[in-house]
């Protein structure tokens, strides 16, 4: 025989109640015994109506009366007419049956446990009735609660409530507990849960997006899961089922399929891992102190006082050292149990051999569920280092000797991220998710934004990297969508946005705690590198285009360097030097597989290339600078290029990337503006530079006498760095670098006589943006 159980809430319409119907007609025609629950919201209104009546003053005909009127308007709705009178009859019945309930306990003044349980049926037969009313005119091959012959078919409520279910509070969960016995009592060899949703996940698909349906689970599996936030069906419940190999399957009436089947022997999985569950609510009790050493039967009394109190312990974990105890219970009990032990210990306490008892309030436990990972060494490390890697701090951990549970405790805040971190690290296998948050959309900005854009989807499908904009922030607008901004009119959406504000911009990062964040400043401001501690400090990756941060004080440069280190994130700035050259990677190879800088030497200004490239005496130098500014090579006001400032950050920071302590007023600029250009407007730089001409001319004649051209180069060696205007002679590799290319020599242990060498384009929009991408694409190798 197979029993269905059916939820009340399952036929509160009579929309509901037909399409059930239409289900059984099409059940495969065996022995069935169908067990109606009760719809678990009107359970709650009749025990508060019940409850409502020990208070003598409150008249509960009304509320009963409302009730009422549901049903009978549901019957009215669901029965031929000619049929209704005896089902109108028997709700009517049922609902005096209650309202003389309610009557009794406003004359004791109590509501005795038999009284309840007698009201919280109610709502069970009834529902119970109308569905096989309704149901006996398609269908005369069906009985009712034992009246008349037993037919092929039966129907019955949960009438009586076994004395152990009667401490469960949730209706639902009751009713649980209720038909399993039932089950048993009838030897029943597999048991339908008729339910509207699918049941059981690899983990909450309101949490995790890629979350998965679980087509199979074993008895303890199912019995682990059901502890936590997937209890579909209550644990005692099933295991009771379990006791008598009962088949256990959860379907999903939508679209009547069987979506999870629990057994004994479920079919093979490939992973290791069958599911993640979470328990919020959680409260973490600490006890710790040295009187608890060596003691035995220390925590028989911890224990045993959280038992008297009537407190469930939910975790427990303690360290080898047996210096510490601590254990996990309901938030609502925290406070009751904190005062209990310090009461029970106060003895110890006040003579310091233990601390005071406290507590860890909101957090959650996280728990992997998996038959598979029984004596498979590594799930633990893998866990907990997908956790830290993402700033996820583990408050407490706790594994059962069958290896089917590991459980870690963690604050509340970070749930959803460690949900996501867990589920991409077992269940998504190479594939990874970055969140974006883009500050600047400038030229740069916009041109990262378009190779996003053309490359997201192949980089999906061949690279299994999921990338997502969640955030934009220029100096006028912000805009953040935890979902993802449409990148095909980002441009809109973000001026529509709010106002921007760095520091309000800075916490919504910190609060969404994305998985894999990454900010990506494509700036040259001051104010934004202020905020990259803080998100290194979350585990959230900073990518820079900005050279402030790596160029500034060497204090700053080193903390967020260590940053990075310590929280296992990136702080990445290769375009800081060469636009999308690799040539602060190659340093950094260099030096981690044991070579030593001796020397570099290197043309870094794409712009100042591109000017001594194209002047050659026929125009004035001045309008080859104009020129070069409207192909966008130069800053607004191009004396921050041909000053020779920004080559002196680009070396500082090569020369602390190869592993010296270097700050900028080390650093020895030979300019060779005249400091009259320095002067005035944007506009008074181009006349004062025409007006100089001659210096100009002078500086490109000399070179043509030496048979070389003019290089701005950088140079370091010896832990001493230099930039300025060099005459290079053909030998040089120096010599033939043409357009806004940018070239870079090493001279190391390994490369002496023949340096290594790293040239190409060196500036533009296009080429910087692909720098910054390849950095943000090298966050996620953590």
């Amino acid at each position: 025989m197979k029993l269905i159980k059916i939820e009340g809430r399952l036929l509160s319409s009579t929309e509901d109640i037909n399409h059930v119907i239409q289900l059984l007609n099409n059940h495969d025609q065996e022995a069935l015994k169908i067990v109606v629950t009760g719809n678990e919201e009107i359970e709650i209104k009749f025990e508060t109506i019940a409850k409502n009546a020990i208070n003598q003053s409150i008249d509960c005909s009304e509320s009963i009366t409302l009730i009422e009127t549901e049903y009978l308007q549901l019957v009215r709705n669901s029965i031929p007419v000619t049929d209704q009178s005896s089902v109108l009859s028997f709700v009517k019945q049922r609902f005096n049956e209650f309202e003389d309930l309610c009557k009794g306990i406003q004359l004791l003044g109590e509501l005795p446990q038999k009284t309840l349980d007698e009201i919280r049926v109610l709502p069970s037969i009834i529902s119970a009735f109308i569905f096989y009313s309704a149901y006996r005119h398609q269908n005369k091959n069906i009985s009712y609660a034992g009246r008349g012959d037993q037919k092929n078919m039966h129907i019955q409520p949960v009438e009586q409530i076994p004395s152990v279910a009667r401490c469960i509070e949730d209706g639902k969960l009751r009713g649980d507990y209720a038909t399993a016995i039932i089950a048993i009592e009838n030897n029943v060899t597999a048991m339908e849960c008729w339910i509207k949703e699918y049941p059981y996940y690899t983990a909450d698909p309101s949490i995790v997006q890629n979350a998965k349906r679980i087509l199979d689970l074993s008895y303890e599996e199912a019995i682990e899961l059901s502890n936590y936030d997937q209890n579909v069906i209550h644990p005692l419940a099933l295991g009771l089922l379990i006791q008598k190999g009962i088949v256990i399957r959860l379907v999903n009436i939508s679209k009547y399929q069987s979506t999870t089947t629990i057994s004994h022997q479920p079919l093979p999985k490939k992973g290791m891992i069958t599911g993640i569950s979470i328990l919020d609510r959680i409260s973490l009790i600490n006890i710790e102190g040295t009187g608890m050493v060596g003691v035995p039967g220390f925590a028989k009394r911890v224990f045993g006082g959280l038992y008297d109190a009537g407190i469930n312990i939910i975790l427990i974990s303690q360290g080898a050292s047996e210096h510490s105890i601590c254990v996990a219970v309901k938030a609502e009990h925290s406070e009751k149990a904190t005062n209990y032990l310090n009461e029970l210990f106060l003895q110890e306490i006040s003579s310091g051999v233990l601390q005071k008892v406290y507590q860890i309030a909101d957090t959650s436990i996280i728990a992997l569920v998996g038959e598979n990972m029984r004596s498979h060494p590594g799930i633990s490390g893998r866990m907990f280092s997908a956790l830290g890697r993402n700033g996820i701090n583990v408050l407490a951990i706790a594994q059962g000797s069958n290896e089917k549970n590991i459980s870690a405790v963690i604050k509340s805040v970070d749930k959803p991220k460690a949900l996501n971190v867990l589920h991409e690290a077992f269940f998504e296998y190479s594939k990874k998710e970055i969140n974006l948050f883009i500050v600047g959309t400038g030229n740069v900005g916009k041109k990262l934004i378009g190779q996003i854009s053309q490359q997201m989807e192949s980089i999906k499908s061949d690279h299994n990297i999921k990338l997502n904009i969640v955030g934009l922030c220029n100096s006028r607008k912000m805009l953040i969508e935890p979902s993802g901004i449409a990148i095909s009119n980002w441009d809109e959406s973000l001026q529509s946005g709010q106002s921007a504000n760095l520091e309000l911009f800075a916490d919504e990062i910190i609060r969404l705690n994305l998985r894999n964040s990454v900010l990506v400043d494509i700036t040259a401001n001051e104010n934004v590198p202020t905020i990259y501690a803080s998100l290194l400090r979350k585990s959230m990756s900073v990518v820079a285009c900005n050279k402030i941060a790596a160029s500034g004080t060497f204090e700053k440069y080193k903390e967020l360097k260590d940053l990075a280190a310590k929280y296992n994130c990136k702080f990445l700035f290769e375009t800081n030097v060469g636009a999308a050259l690799p040539i602060i990677g190659t340093l950094n190879d260099l030096a981690k597989s044991g070579d030593q800088i001796q020397k570099i030497q290197a043309v870094l200004s794409g712009t100042l290339n591109y000017v001594f490239n194209q002047y050659d005496g026929n125009k004035p130098f001045s309008e080859v600078v104009r020129e070069a500014q409207m192909e966008g090579y130069t800053e607004p006001d191009p004396r921050l290029d041909l000053s020779g400032r920004d080559v002196m950050r680009k070396i500082l920071i090569l020369a602390r990337e190869a592993g010296n302590v270097v700050a900028m007023e080390d650093l020895t600029c030979h300019s060779f503006l005249p400091e009259s250009c320095m002067q005035g407007s944007v506009e008074d730089f181009y006349n004062e530079m025409l007006q100089q001409e001659d210096h100009f001319k002078s500086l490109l004649r000399e070179a043509r006498n030496n048979d070389a051209k003019l290089k701005f180069v950088a140079h370091f060696e010896n832990g001493i760095a230099s930039v300025g205007l060099h005459q290079v002679k053909s030998d040089s590799e120096m010599y033939h670098l043409y357009g806004k290319d940018n070239i870079v020599l090493f001279y190391t242990n390994r490369y002496q006589q023949q340096p290594l060498v790293i040239k190409g384009a060196g500036a533009g929009a296009e080429v910087t943006a692909s720098g910054v991408f390849a950095d943000i694409l090298r966050t996620i190798n953590n």
